[in-house]
């Protein structure tokens, strides 16, 4: 007995019986398509009826209207929140990112003041981060993932811990705008539940 003809591990009959499962249906819908034009719907077969019955759409995709009410206080609500957290999205970005600051510098007074007041006071777990006391705010690569930089709190004993900002934007959504945060978080932030 031959050993059977196989192409990628797979035996070559098998993939001619897994081809023509995908190419028959299409054909019963184009001679469907093409018969239909020429017969009236009750001469149409059971075959074709049933090709036609698989590629229907049972629940039509419903696009949202500018007209419908409800998806207009959401787009209204949700660019009301973007407009709040930009700046200060913006500047976290702008330190982390930029060149403005090197790794383990710690940051001006301005941009301190801006980060402690919008962003680390809403981190679910800032009394844990600050510790015995802030002494300040640097930036630098995160000691897990070398190729992240993120902000750290320099407490008063000399220990830092970092701090995910976007986790203090996610607490100050959840409490600024209880409800419609999960849905602006799950659409504009990478992991939504954090």
């Amino acid at each position: 007995m031959a050993a059977p003809l196989l192409l990628r591990g797979v035996p070559l009959q098998c993939l001619r019986f897994a081809a023509r499962l995908l190419v028959q249906p299409s054909r019963q819908f184009c001679l469907a398509a093409a018969s239909e034009s020429n017969k009236p719907e009750e001469n149409v077969s059971s075959a074709e009826e049933t090709t036609t019955t698989l590629l229907s759409v049972k629940h039509p995709v419903r696009y949202h209207s500018l007209d419908d009410p409800d998806y207009r206080k959401w787009r209204d609500k949700e660019e009301e929140i973007l407009r709040d957290i930009e700046p200060i999205t913006f500047l976290a970005k702008d330190i982390i990112h930029s060149e403005r600051y090197m790794d383990g510098e710690r940051l001006t007074v301005e941009d301190e003041k801006a980060v402690v007041e919008k962003l680390l006071a809403y981190h679910p777990h800032s009394e844990d981060k600050i510790g015995c006391g802030l002494d300040s705010i640097m930036v630098d690569r995160h000691p897990q993932f070398r190729h992240s930089r993120c902000l750290f709190v320099v407490r008063t004993d000399g220990g830092w811990i970092d701090f995910s900002y976007q986790k203090c934007l996610r607490a100050y959504i959840r409490d600024k705008y209880p409800s419609h945060a999960e849905r602006f978080i799950r659409e504009h932030f990478k992991r939504g539940s954090s």
